[in-house]
């Protein structure tokens, strides 16, 4: 798939909840091709941040061209933070649209999210067919986003908080358990302990699982290898058991990679 740099205009921006943000942009290119599940690549107008900033697609408005990403500032360094301070009218660099996203084929699927994985399940849901269940993960209340969003997007959503502030007190794999009738798939995007507990689940249940992960990437095109995940299956590309997140995955069925 063709990858695009385009100027994009910041349309507004705001806070969902302590360090999480919504940042709509105006990138119609990207926009018309970009697909769920995948993500772009984004420039700060800042010379100090050399590298970008990959971050998952949360929305995709192809017919008025606009991209809504949902981000968290991170405590690592400073560009997260520039991110949050951009207004409308700003311009930035992307480069999108990345990596390999979700299918969007599967009937009666469980879209299961944790923290930050949450966002790119989103734009899923309005592409899935049929029931449509959206399990989702949270440490608190506090640090509650996108609900009412889901709640429109999906026909049941669950919530589990690691303190039970909400919902009930447990995990998600928690969530899955307590579904009267299991789903014929699972599509997830959260850590890797949470990816790693649903793994275990679906290959006890036989259910199909597809992951998102997560890693830290570099030039998000796979050319730098920085983003390596140890693979089932000896990999192409490098001829040892390794896959590049950026740009074999960032889904992946979860017997192809090692959790």
């Amino acid at each position: 798939m063709a990858k695009v740099r385009e100027r994009a205009s910041v349309l507004g921006q705001r806070a969902l909840c302590p360090g999480v943000y919504d940042l709509r942009l105006l990138a119609p290119q990207i926009a018309a091709a970009a697909r769920p599940g995948q993500f772009v690549n984004v420039f700060l107008n800042n010379g100090t941040h050399i590298l970008p900033r990959p971050i998952s697609l949360c929305g995709i408005d192809s017919e008025n061209g606009i991209l809504r990403l949902v981000y968290r500032v991170t405590r690592e360094g400073s560009g997260t933070e520039e991110l949050s301070r951009y207004t409308a009218g700003t311009e930035l660099l992307l480069l999108g649209p990345l990596g390999n996203g979700f299918p969007t084929e599967l009937d009666n699927a469980a879209v299961v999210g944790g923290g930050i994985g949450i966002p790119p399940l989103l734009e899923l849901l309005w592409a899935l067919p049929g029931k449509k269940t959206a399990l989702l993960g949270y440490r608190s209340k506090s640090q509650l986003f996108l609900l009412e969003d889901f709640a429109v997007a999906a026909d049941e959503v669950k919530i589990a908080t690691e303190d039970g502030s909400l919902g009930i007190r447990g995990n998600v794999v928690d969530l899955l358990r307590a579904l009267p009738e299991k789903p014929k798939a699972i599509l997830s995007c959260g850590p890797l302990p949470m990816l790693r507990a649903l793994k275990a689940y679906a290959a006890e249940e036989g259910i199909p699982l597809w992951v998102s992960m997560e890693e830290r990437m570099a030039c998000g095109i796979g050319a730098c290898l920085g983003c390596i995940t140890e693979s089932a299956e000896v990999d192409a590309h490098s001829n040892v058991k390794n896959k590049r997140v950026c740009a074999d995955g960032p889904v992946f069925r979860a017997e192809e990679v090692v959790l």
